[in-house]
């Protein structure tokens, strides 16, 4: 049995986390990609993302104020590979911005008020 489609296989992998690790994470442009087409892609890349993490968690974009465009690109310089989902994201802006002063202690969440009217004798 070929190891060969194998061998591609891990290549292929290997060329696609070098491609992923320059848009994401300030990696090192691999060879044969236009540097100015991949900034672009990654300005847009981490565009989406602010703006996905800002609906998520209003309360760090309204902390980050005028300058959550520039306090978001910090945030995503200083981490190796954005963490997996949106939800996680958002919540690590928001540690990363409570860290530095820009954002008060998390608050106690709320008590619910609908579990009480669902439970028997309430």
């Amino acid at each position: 049995m070929s190891t060969e489609p194998d061998e591609a296989r891990r290549r292929l992998a290997e060329a696609q986390g070098r491609v992923v690790a320059a848009l994401v994470a300030g990696g090192e442009l691999p060879e044969g990609f236009d540097p100015e087409r991949m900034r672009a892609q990654s300005a847009s890349l981490l565009a989406k993302r602010r703006d996905i993490v800002a609906r998520i968690r209003p309360d760090a974009a309204a902390a980050a104020g005028a300058g959550l465009a520039g306090e978001f690109a910090a945030y995503a310089r200083a981490r190796a590979t954005p963490p997996p989902g949106y939800r996680a994201d958002a919540d690590d802006f928001a540690a990363w911005l409570r860290a530095r002063g820009r954002m008060p202690d998390e608050e106690q969440p709320r008590r619910r008020w609908w579990p009480r009217l669902l439970s028997p004798g309430s």
